[in-house]
């Protein structure tokens, strides 16, 4: 997506050097920059990156998304900003509430050009999104690159471009019942490795749409040859006491595959349940991108030995890095000291971001950048890659990558299993299914 970025960085520079801002084409070289909409200046756009840090039980939940966020918006201006311009980045916690979090989206709307990274829990109603009044007093609403999409008014958000797109497809959600895009790239190997299995599925008990944003990725491992013997509701801030049961129900019913939805605490406490009560029977301890974090491993200690992680990214943690393979991953950990899941999904977003503000100024130049310019570009970019980080991925087009890197945790780091190649992704059209799952409330 960044074909010539270092030869336009050098030329970044070198304007700079002479007093002059950049422009595109056709534009006139020394255009004197000015203030085109709500967060831009002539010097700097201002984004705000609002998410739940400050939880109580489940402190700093979403903290490698502001980290994220932060390190882009540093490496970026280190390397020319974006259309002449410094970034600036507001971070507003948003907790658990969901007042909070409107709040926060109404004073962006006032002082920030865009939202990148958004991550809020328990809130339904975006319409401070879409609503939202550019310079010109038009009603065009606020870019928002959103991490954690839970609720469904947001992954259909008009406005609100996922940099891992949901399952959902948007335009059925008034049907019933609606159709979803699952990948089930990672189960299909599974399957194909171990046969046929019985599944164990925890689901997020703390919010409907949280839970329901699980249940059509185990629905669809379901008719691929994953048998939903046991499904749990479980409550994020559970202690591992509540995992007894379960750990109890997997050892007696033999069952063969267990996976969590919730954060990479919940696989924690569940294999150290399973430890205690000498569970054998599991082949495949499975878990997404919430678990590709140090966290599992320092906690989990010797029982999650064998755990499985898949996710849409280059391996990034350990001693397993490809950041020798792929320059921009190798400056997402230069810039990012504690890398994980959110922080890499972040950092992809600014990118993205960045992106769309580049095409904008390539089209008409520095002063050309408005809210309505740069989402007018964003449904066209349906082959998103963050510079070769992640597998292609139709951010534009709100669909569910289906490319995917399986690891697995082995003498306490994650190694991958495949593909097996370094800097590869398995990206067969087989791994994204269909379903029609009756999710959504009238």
């Amino acid at each position: 997506m960044r074909r010539g970025r270092w030869i336009a960085l050098v030329a970044v520079a070198a304007l700079a050097a002479a007093g002059m801002s950049v422009t595109a084409a056709g534009a006139q070289e020394d255009e004197p920059l000015e203030a085109t909409d709500k967060g831009v200046t002539a010097d700097t756009i201002t984004v705000t990156v609002v998410a739940a840090v400050d939880v109580p039980g489940a402190q700093g939940l979403f903290q490698g998304v502001v980290d994220g966020v932060e390190a882009w918006a540093e490496y970026t201006n280190d390397n020319g900003g974006l259309a002449g311009r410094d970034v600036e980045v507001n971070f507003v916690d948003s907790r658990l509430s969901g007042d909070e979090a409107r709040n926060a989206f109404i004073q962006a709307c006032e002082d920030s050009f865009a939202l990148i990274g958004t991550s809020v829990l328990f809130l339904q109603n975006f319409d401070d999104l879409t609503a939202c009044t550019d310079q010109a007093g038009a009603a065009t609403g606020i870019p928002d690159f959103p991490v954690v999409v839970t609720e469904v008014n947001h992954q259909c958000s008009p406005v609100s471009f996922a940099i891992n797109p949901p399952a959902l497809d948007c335009d059925t959600r008034d049907q019933n019942p609606q159709t979803y895009r699952v990948s089930t790239g990672p189960t299909q190997y599974y399957v194909k490795q171990n046969g046929d299995l019985q599944g164990a599925f925890l689901y997020p008990a703390d919010s409907l749409s949280a839970k329901n944003s699980q249940v059509p990725i185990f629905t669809a491992q379901g008719d691929q040859g994953i048998e939903m013997a046991f499904e749990q509701d479980v409550s994020a801030l559970a202690p591992q006491s509540d995992y007894t049961p379960i750990a109890a129900a997997i050892s007696q019913e033999g069952l063969t595959y267990a996976k969590s939805g919730l954060d990479y605490a919940s696989t924690v406490k569940l294999r150290k349940e399973a430890t205690l009560q000498s569970v054998n029977s599991v082949e495949v301890w499975d878990c997404s991108l919430q678990c590709y974090d140090t966290g599992l491993i320092e906690d989990g200690g010797s029982d999650v030995e064998d755990q499985y992680v898949y996710m849409p990214f280059l391996p990034f943690l350990g001693e397993n890095a490809e950041g020798q393979d792929n320059e921009m991953l190798g400056n997402f950990l230069e810039f990012v000291d504690e890398p994980d899941g959110f922080s890499i999904q972040a950092w992809s977003a600014g990118l993205y971001f960045g992106d769309l503000v580049n095409a904008v100024v390539e089209e008409g130049g520095n002063n050309a950048l408005t809210r309505a310019a740069v989402l007018e570009q964003a449904p066209g970019v349906t082959d998103f890659t963050a510079d070769g980080m992640m597998g292609k991925t139709n951010v534009g087009g709100r669909q569910p990558s289906r490319c995917f890197v399986l690891t697995q945790v082995r003498d306490g780091e994650f190694v991958r299993v495949t593909p097996k190649n370094e800097g590869k992704f398995n990206c067969k059209k087989s791994n994204v299914r269909e379903i029609e799952l009756d999710l959504i409330d009238e």
